[in-house]
């Protein structure tokens, strides 16, 4: 179990985080896009299959042209993932989150009609560059999402955050009740997968992630320090440890749940989800998971205008 003291290491690498926002500046596109009901749905789609694929293929090793091709609409076949070396409890647990995975992209398409999968990398290789860039160095050996179940549970902290505080931002501008009824209740389960998983890291927090001499706190930490550095619209995501400034009502460290000054969950635009789950810091520049970009109109309408 975590302690009550916050590393005086962390606390200066989110100071400067702070400090950073407020001198670069922030981008102009952090607020809400114009979008249709429909485009944002199927926007968050392709978090949805990001999450499924990894949930599934890491419990069980096959993915979702296993249980139901039809909602990959003949998108291609992720690359990189594989079955993972679980403890019985964590297999369960993510086997669980997978099979709710295929619930929600039914949903979804049960709504309105849903995208293609696009092209997903899920290889050791990508979850090795976030935490190298993470740390801020090149972790040796690299990086296995898949050697065991905290590697695994630390991979998966990299990912469901992203849909729930997506969903967050995206049900404000929602035109329809049906559209409403959908997002909430797939944020209520988002929500909860990322507090389980949370709540499975923060039993380990002060545990060095072998064979690293980081512990889990400092690495969840360093995490989301780079996702709101790739993001560019200000702390919206917090560690496992925080100092007391971040904490609940500024009267805990402890921060299993991560929410703003009023306990309330952060919410992210699709701008910024694309930056982090780019891992570019663009939306314009597709990478990480998506090699090729994301699918559906709000995306590609950041391909359609990409620069090189």
């Amino acid at each position: 179990m975590a302690s009550s003291s916050f590393p005086f290491g962390l606390l200066l690498l989110l100071l400067l985080s702070l400090q950073s926002a407020r001198t670069t500046g922030l981008p102009s596109d952090c607020g809400p896009i114009s979008a249709s009901d429909k485009d944002r749905i199927e926007f968050a789609q392709n978090l949805e299959f990001l999450e499924a694929e990894f949930f599934l293929r890491g419990s069980m090793g096959k993915g979702l042209d296993s249980f139901d091709p039809q909602l990959a609409k003949n998108g291609p076949e992720p690359i990189g993932a594989r079955k993972a070396n679980l403890d019985p409890l964590t297999f369960r647990i993510i086997q669980e989150f997978g099979y709710q995975e295929i619930g929600h992209l039914r949903a979804i398409v049960d709504e309105v009609d849903g995208i293609q999968r696009p092209l997903l990398d899920l290889s050791p290789e990508v979850f090795a560059t976030i935490f190298n860039k993470a740390v801020g160095y090149t972790l040796n050996p690299p990086f296995d999402p898949y050697a065991n179940s905290l590697n695994f549970l630390l991979g998966c902290y990299v990912i469901p955050y992203e849909g729930l505080v997506g969903y967050e931002g995206t049900i404000p501008s929602l035109q329809y009740y049906s559209s409403r009824r959908l997002v909430s209740g797939l944020l209520g389960v988002e929500s909860g997968q990322d507090a389980v998983i949370r709540t499975l890291l923060y039993e380990r927090a002060e545990e060095k992630v072998p064979p690293y001499n980081i512990t889990v706190a400092e690495l969840t930490n360093k995490i989301s320090v780079l996702r709101n550095q790739l993001a560019m619209c200000g702390v919206k995501d917090e560690g496992l440890i925080v100092p007391l400034f971040l904490g609940a009502e500024n009267l805990t460290d402890s921060n299993i749940l991560s929410a703003n000054a009023y306990s309330i969950s952060y919410a992210r635009n699709p701008q910024e989800i694309l930056r982090t789950v780019y891992g570019s810091g663009s939306e314009y520049i597709p990478g990480g998971f998506y090699p090729h970009g994301a699918n559906g109109e709000i995306a590609r309408r950041y391909l359609g205008n990409r620069t090189v």
